[in-house]
């Protein structure tokens, strides 16, 4: 059968397609985020008939949608196809690999990922699930446009979708909210009220101040405060992360939203008013700057781009009344940004700092140049076998059946604003939620296989590796885009080991799952990087003093290496495959490091000496160049400082070519 790759206008044409030619695939993809794309291709490399289906007309989730500053916590944790794309992101721009990135660059890899897939469908929202003995044995769909119905079925499939609904619709238990400290032993689950985004002292919450009987100000809870630490259905508050620019030439201004109403934004002048801010990043937005005078904006202060408080309903919404809640994110964003420039009550440098922004050009052209993709940050979460928790993120438990890693920060964003009274008995807002707990510089740690599949009495061929099995403030911390990727390609493969073996996605051989991803990194059979860390004790040596050093986010893996001047690091291993490889070294940047290192390269009997200038801002690899490795190759890296100042010894990477 010829392979049909048809998009959106061409859905009716897709129907005619079904019904004259059924098919049963062999996964079926559920969700066009980044992870829905990678799993699909993932299977396709691995020789597999895939469908993926998107409810929307957006392909990529988050990392297509505004999100180009990526959340990663630790480089060293990301690995295989994810690592990948980061690395097809760096060709875009002239790099080995690179983090932070345009919306349309991020599209236009993941439309590239698609090309193999047999089918894609957008614009299919999921209607009904068909269960025999235990597993999915196939799903309707309707087309959202011509409203047509389709049948899809397929031996295995893999719910990559931010709400997790063919999760739900499969019968697999799942919860909504956060879990009380008490229930898996944990310290910042369930309600937390810190001082992170949050409002000055005094600041008072009715239409009229001091006057009660006025009622509150928008946006404010009648709610009262729980005890620290109980449990509760409240969602952390979502957003969407902004792309704007500042280039004259491709931006479109800033407008009046339709249904605008500045009293909805009262509460945001009296925070302007008390905090006094000099500018708009932190205080207001997180303005983080990404390639051609694009910004990636995401909410930072008490009163931002998050909608606090209106997503309660999302997780279990219709698509429809999703369509609304979303519809109200935008709309309050969008008039945030224009009360900011116009409003005169607004300060004017504030309004004249806003006015300098606008809605660019070249992105989103089909949706009015606003992001398609609202930040789901959490929505329904499964309950499985294991449920990775706090503690697994701070490594008081760890877990044997890791399938990839995540090294983020504990991560909540706020989820209620309501009125607590001060120590005078006088009433002011606050709000209630943000937690942001480092994990005690014992990250990565490994996710569990069992925490992306269901119970294996509700499902037996069902995958779920973005609403996986974790606690509120476990997936605070596992929800980064990247760990996505990571987590679908794992599942993707898993789907088709157990293809292979004819078995429950519960019973396949965790143990080759995992070599499978190691030695096969990329799905597609390429030879594998040989990546040699500091930690690596037979890989890696000192001569003369140094200090092992675990703080600081720019590290690759758990530490690195402090050399002093006269200290000498020993990057050292055995090449088995031949052929030409490039070598790439990291380095983190640190205050008071060398801006030269010596590097020796040692290939064989082969040497060859470098002077490397550490000119580059942030934290990155530098080329060593490229090399003719033989079979069974010894090859030895030595590094050392070529001034009075200290040098790091990280990690050093070998690319086959």
């Amino acid at each position: 059968m010829k392979r049909l790759f048809l998009f959106l206008s061409f859905s009716v044409l897709l129907n005619i397609s079904f019904a004259q030619k059924p098919k049963v695939y062999d996964i079926c993809v559920y969700g066009g985020t980044s992870a829905g794309v990678i799993a699909a291709y993932t299977a396709k490399k691995l020789g597999k008939t895939v469908i993926l289906i998107e409810p929307s007309n957006h392909i990529g989730g988050l990392s297509s949608g505004g999100l180009g500053q990526t959340d990663i916590g630790n480089k060293y944790a990301i690995s295989g196809i994810s690592r990948q794309f980061y690395r097809k992101i760096g060709q875009n721009y002239g790099r080995f690999e690179q983090w932070i990135f345009e919306p349309k660059v991020a599209k236009s890899i993941f439309m590239d990922y698609l090309k193999p897939v047999d089918l894609v469908l957008t614009n299919h929202e999921l209607l009904d699930v068909i269960k025999i003995k235990g597993s999915v044995e196939s799903i309707w769909i309707k087309n959202t446009q011509s409203k047509t119905k389709i049948k899809i079925t397929a031996k295995y499939f893999i719910d990559c979708s931010y709400e997790g609904d063919l999760m739900v619709k499969s019968g697999v238990s799942y919860t909504i909210g956060r879990e009380a400290n008490s229930k898996y032993g944990e310290t910042w689950n369930g309600v937390q009220m810190l001082d992170k985004h949050q409002f000055p002292d005094g600041i008072d919450p009715f239409i009229v101040p001091g006057d009660s009987a006025s009622g509150l100000l928008w946006g404010i809870s009648t709610e009262k405060l729980a005890a620290t630490g109980l449990g509760d259905k409240k969602v952390q508050a979502y957003n969407f992360r902004m792309c704007l620019t500042d280039s004259i030439e491709n931006q479109i201004p800033i407008s009046k939203p339709i249904d605008y109403d500045s009293e909805k934004y009262e509460l945001l002048l009296r925070y302007i008013e008390k905090k006094q801010p000099l500018e708009l990043n932190w205080a207001l937005m997180h303005l983080q700057p990404m390639p051609h005078r694009k910004l990636d904006i995401n909410n930072s202060g008490p009163f931002s781009t998050n909608l606090i408080g209106a997503n309660y309903a999302y997780p279990d919404a219709s698509y429809s009344e999703r369509k609304q809640i979303q519809k109200a994110h935008a709309n309050h964003i969008k008039g945030f940004f224009y009360f900011l420039g116009n409003d005169s009550r607004v300060p004017e440098h504030l309004r004249k700092e806003m006015k300098k922004w606008g809605y660019p050009k070249d992105e989103y052209i089909d949706n009015e140049h606003f992001s398609p993709q609202m930040y789901i940050r959490e929505a329904r979460r499964m309950v499985s076998d294991l449920v990775m928790t706090e503690n697994h993120c701070v490594g008081k438990e760890t877990v044997s059946d890791g399938i990839g890693l995540a090294a983020y920060t504990m991560d909540s964003h706020n989820t209620q604003r309501i009125i607590i009274k001060d120590s005078t008995g006088k009433y002011q807002v606050k709000n209630e939620g943000d937690v942001q707990k480092g994990l005690g510089g014992l990250d990565p740690y490994p996710i569990s296989y069992r925490a992306i599949v269901p119970k294996k009495t509700e499902c037996t061929n069902l995958l779920v590796p973005v609403c996986l099995s974790a606690s509120h403030i476990a997936f605070g911390s596992i929800r980064m885009e990247p760990v996505f990727m990571v987590l679908a390609q794992s599942a993707a493969t898993a789907a088709c080991l157990a293809l292979d073996s004819k078995k429950a996605i519960q019973d396949i051989d965790i143990k080759k799952l995992q070599e499978s991803l190691k030695e096969n990194p990329y799905s597609d059979n390429s030879k594998p990087e040989i990546l040699i860390d500091n930690a690596d004790k037979n890989q890696f040596s000192v001569e003369g003093y140094f200090e092992l050093i675990n703080k600081g986010y720019g590290r690759y893996g758990k530490d690195f290496v402090k050399l002093p001047p006269n200290s000498t690091g020993i990057f050292s291993t055995k090449i088995k495959s031949p052929g030409k490889y490039t070598l790439q070294i990291y380095f983190p940047k640190a205050e008071g490091m060398t801006e030269t290192a010596e590097i020796e390269i040692l290939i064989g009997r082969k040497q060859v000496k470098k002077i490397l200038n550490l000119e580059k801002e942030e934290n990155d690899w530098y080329n060593l160049g490229q090399f003719e490795i033989a079979k069974n190759q010894e090859v030895e890296v030595t590094i050392k400082s070529k001034s009075n100042s200290f040098l790091i010894a990280d990690a050093l990477l070998w690319v086959p070519n």
